[in-house]
């Protein structure tokens, strides 16, 4: 049995990584609910505006041809995977999933393009970049870096525009986000989502969002200055919404982790109590020997 000055020790430390894991999980909480907020927000604007799109798409003649970010795969480009997860830790598995998606990506669907070298990695976070250099994909893994020690809507619009002009250049045939999607505080989904090519949804497409609307100056020019947003938007919902993720996860992470600490120091407090007993025990023996000795 460990001595007394062994189990104050311990006491001590897990009492510390208690009220660190207690203090994050209250910081998580507080963002959360920032972060919630924001995805309610993007996600019914992402939603609107990918139907406007859909709708003017589908009512403008030869829309593939005269608009490149609606062009089908060429089939000589490249595929880029966008990988979204963060650049700090403690979050459970929030950021191992991503690293999990994408490797099981790069080794079955898209295991092709990876023979002919069409594969790119083009990692959000540093947890991400790290955990995928590790795991040695057969692809090029490429890092935003400081990406959310500097988070604007100017550097999601860099990233953004940047993959797009790629896309329409013939650079890039498919953008594809690998990312965790909020469902709740104790649920987040590992999701796949395309970003380009933009594609003509046909429930949107027969929706007709814009037939009520007179469209100025034109449904074409409208749709030209229309398509760089709807790239931009997507591609922050997106960053929102593993944000919000991010949040949830660490937040649940660090409840279980102050609910352990809670339990062990308990086990700890027995322990120490035990130890202590059987310390006076052997004194008071020793005592009532030396005692029983003197009287002969």
């Amino acid at each position: 049995m460990a001595n007394l000055k062994d189990i104050r020790t311990r006491i001590h430390s897990v009492q510390s990584t208690k009220q660190v894991t207690s203090a994050m999980k209250m910081v998580s909480a507080a963002k959360l609910k920032k972060a919630q907020n924001e995805v309610a927000k993007v996600r019914p604007f992402e939603a609107k505006l990918s139907q406007i799109i859909g709708s003017l798409g589908s009512s403008v003649a030869n829309v593939e041809l005269n608009y490149p970010a609606f062009r089908n795969k060429t089939k000589n480009g490249i595929t880029l995977v966008i990988a979204i997860a963060s650049d700090k830790g403690l979050a459970g598995a929030f950021n191992s999933n991503v690293v999990k998606e994408v490797e099981a990506m790069v080794a079955t669907s898209l295991s092709a393009q990876v023979a002919k070298g069409k594969v790119e990695v083009l990692a959000l976070g540093k947890q991400v970049a790290k955990g995928l250099r590790s795991r040695k994909l057969n692809a090029p893994v490429n890092e935003a870096a400081n990406f959310f020690d500097n988070l604007s809507l100017q550097t999601v619009y860099e990233v953004a525009d940047t993959v797009r002009r790629r896309f329409e250049t013939k650079e890039l045939d498919k953008v594809i986000v690998v990312y965790n999607k909020f469902v709740n505080t104790a649920v987040q989904e590992v999701s796949q989502k395309q970003l380009l090519p933009l594609q003509l949804d046909e429930a949107d497409a027969q929706s007709n969002a814009v037939s009520d609307f007179i469209v100025e100056p034109s449904k074409e020019e409208v749709l030209e200055d229309l398509i760089p947003q709807a790239v931009r938007i997507r591609l922050l919902a997106l960053i929102k919404e593993s944000l919000a993720s991010e949040h949830g996860a660490r937040m649940t992470a660090m409840h279980k982790a102050t609910d352990n600490a809670t339990t062990l120091l308990a086990e700890l407090q027995l322990q120490y109590n035990k130890a202590r007993q059987t310390a006076i025990t052997n004194e008071l023996i020793e005592i009532v020997s030396g005692a029983s000795a003197l009287n002969g």
